[in-house]
């Protein structure tokens, strides 16, 4: 019976030695741990929301990023799509795999959509092993040195492409 409460008492001082390295704190006390721990986690509330907004304010050129819904269910397909220095677009498309197993056409579809709107894959890794991630590199086409395709072009071609999937 004393050895079961040790147990119980040296995992939990553990568990807050581990919150206090991941949050930084200097506390001694339980509840001054759990005290820095919420502070950090409303810190990091705010950088997100600044980041946040700053990605939304940029150039769609630059950065644009999206959710859409890829059915009128609660089940989403996050797309992000990023145009860096070297004129690259930075593609990730997330299904999360609370939505279910992914469309056996999913990663078809998008793909067919790079091609279609003459974006070259440079690289590509795919998982749909439970949930569904394609992160690509494709580089940016351009005609007569002028831009035919931009972030927001590529991004809106991923979620049509996801939208007429074949397997929704």
């Amino acid at each position: 019976m004393v050895s079961k409460e040790q147990n119980k008492r040296g995992a939990l001082h553990e568990k807050l030695k581990i919150l206090r390295s991941v949050t930084h704190s200097h506390a001694g006390d339980k509840v001054s741990i759990i005290a820095d721990a919420s502070s950090y986690i409303k810190e990091l509330k705010q950088k997100i929301a600044k980041l946040s907004q700053e990605m939304a304010s940029s150039s769609p050129q630059h950065a644009t990023t999206g959710v859409c819904q890829q059915q009128p269910s609660s089940s989403s397909v996050s797309v992000g799509v990023l145009l860096d220095k070297k004129g690259r677009f930075l593609v990730s498309v997330f299904m999360d795999e609370s939505c279910g197993p992914p469309p056996a056409g999913l990663l078809a579809s998008v793909l067919e959509a790079f091609d279609d709107i003459g974006l070259t894959v440079l690289e590509a890794r795919a998982t749909c092993a439970g949930s569904f991630r394609l992160e690509a590199v494709g580089e940016e086409v351009v005609v007569d040195g002028g831009l035919i395709i931009d972030a927001h072009a590529v991004e809106q071609a991923v979620v049509q492409a996801i939208k007429n999937c074949p397997a929704n």
